[in-house]
């Protein structure tokens, strides 16, 4: 089932006696999580029909002892095994699972890594409940994924907002939410977002950041380069090179896409780069500027200031001397 599917269901009092939810979003597992908490049993009832488990402090006999419990006045009893993952001798739930109270529902989050889909309890789960991976996003899916979850809050982004926010946070979506709420609390449902608002509500530079750093690469730009580098140096907790290095390594694969494609129509590039049509004169700009050759010394340079920034070869390197260094054989 996908995450919208499982949210559906919930809404609808359809619950399952077993949810694994796993994998290395946390964000999409807490929000299951937290809507079952919600949602099966009411304030008084939660009381003597609802336990909170954590995976370091429990152990599987206690989990079942707990699922094995009846409700008392109310239809469901609800167990919520948090930090799963930490759970020592899990095979001890097969047993359970294989024979589950249809009153319990058990929540099972298993955070931070995918759990083994060849053991009994995920096949078991399966099959009489709800076994959900809650994946991480690739880097293309996040413009996407902040404008679905603002136009389901009433919200609107225009295109530079969305790339802005996308290139400064990544991936991390429990980051992006508790960025995003930032900015809506300032404004009425309906409004758009722009660069203006991302900057003054969430603190990221719209003339000093990722995506400004790579289009200044694309110019060739080396002035503007070196005020971003500086920018970032002077503010590392706002700008962490190792987002920085993968914005950078991502945008440079594109370019070298970009040239091997046999379609350079404006359509064509932003389907095959997952780009947004809005950016595909600056991708195309930018890939005139280099050669392949240029481009694959560029991503080796990027790979060569990743390794030094994690004290690899650096010999004592400051990190602004390593984004120097790394700009300085990317544009030469």
């Amino acid at each position: 089932m996908t995450f919208n599917q499982i949210v559906a269901d919930i809404k609808r009092n359809v619950f399952h006696p077993i949810y694994l939810l796993h994998g290395e979003e946390e964000y999409f597992i807490d929000e299951l999580s937290d809507l079952l908490e919600k949602s099966v049993l009411s304030d008084e009832e939660k009381e003597f029909n609802q336990s909170i488990l954590y995976g370091k402090e429990t152990d599987s006999e206690t989990i079942v002892a707990e699922a094995k419990r009846y409700p008392m006045m109310a239809n469901h009893n609800v167990i919520l095994v948090k930090e799963a993952q930490n759970i020592k001798n899990f095979e001890a739930l097969d047993a359970y699972a294989k024979n589950p109270l249809n009153s319990t529902v058990l929540v099972i989050c298993h955070k931070y890594k995918k759990f083994d889909g060849r053991k009994a309890f995920a096949k078991i789960a399966g099959k009489i409940g709800v076994v959900f991976e809650s994946k991480t996003l690739y880097d293309s899916e996040v413009e996407g994924w902040i404008e679905s979850y603002l136009k389901t809050k009433g919200y609107f982004i225009n295109p530079p907002a969305k790339r802005l926010i996308a290139e400064s946070i990544g991936t991390n979506l429990s980051r992006l939410v508790k960025e995003l709420d930032k900015v809506m609390i300032t404004e009425s449902p309906g409004a758009t977002i722009n660069e203006d608002l991302v900057q003054k509500n969430i603190g990221i530079s719209k003339e000093f950041n990722v995506f400004e750093l790579n289009k200044a690469i694309g110019d060739r730009d080396i002035l503007k380069c070196n005020k971003i580098i500086n920018h970032f140096a002077a503010n590392p907790k706002a700008n962490p090179f190792v987002l920085t290095s993968a914005m950078m390594y991502r945008n440079f694969t594109q370019l070298i896409k970009y040239h091997y494609l046999e379609n350079k129509s404006d359509k064509s590039v932003a389907a095959a780069l997952k780009v947004s049509p809005f950016y595909v004169k600056d991708t195309i700009r930018a890939a005139k500027n280099y050669s392949i050759r240029q481009l694959v010394n560029a991503v080796d340079a990027i790979h060569d200031a990743d390794l030094k920034s994690k004290g690899i070869g650096a010999s004592g390197m400051t990190e602004r001397e390593i984004m120097r260094e790394m700009i300085y054989k990317i544009l030469h």
